[in-house]
């Protein structure tokens, strides 16, 4: 079962049980994902359905940092909320040990030798982690082995 195909099922389930917020997120990912098909004309596969639910992860992180900074608690709670719907999508994350293996072998096959090289590791990474890991850290970790 794809992706999509999911997400429409598991809205009906929610409507069914009358779960309105579970719901409701997921007609925000449902919405995004077809914003998203509309805008480039083209049915999106499930790589490309997960890169867009990543994308919302990171605003809620985003956003729920900043509540948390302004003492806006019930907001932090929705966002928090929304962040366990939309990472019930995603594929299980990565352990430090399978994180770092990924970027050895992905500097070993782009011969990075600096942190020039950044670009062409990090490409690799992207595209084998896609969902199982926060690209951030992933960054941080690549930019600190190709300093080391």
């Amino acid at each position: 079962m794809s992706l999509k195909d999911r997400l429409n099922e598991d809205m009906k389930t929610a409507l069914k049980a009358g779960d309105k917020s579970r719901l409701g997120v997921i007609r925000l990912i449902g919405a995004a994902v077809k914003q998203r098909e509309v805008d480039e004309r083209i049915a999106l596969d499930d790589a490309q359905v997960l890169a867009v639910m990543e994308k919302m992860l990171k605003q809620r992180r985003d956003s729920l940092a900043q509540f948390e900074q302004a003492g806006r608690s019930d907001l932090a709670a929705q966002e928090s909320f929304e962040i366990g719907v939309i990472e019930a999508y995603l594929p299980a994350k990565l352990s430090d040990a399978e994180l770092d293996r990924l970027i050895d072998a992905a500097i070993a096959e782009s011969g990075a030798a600096s942190a020039r090289d950044m670009g062409k590791v990090m490409a690799i990474v992207k595209d084998r982690a896609a969902g199982r890991a926060d690209m951030g850290q992933v960054s941080k970790r690549v930019k600190d082995k190709l300093a080391g």
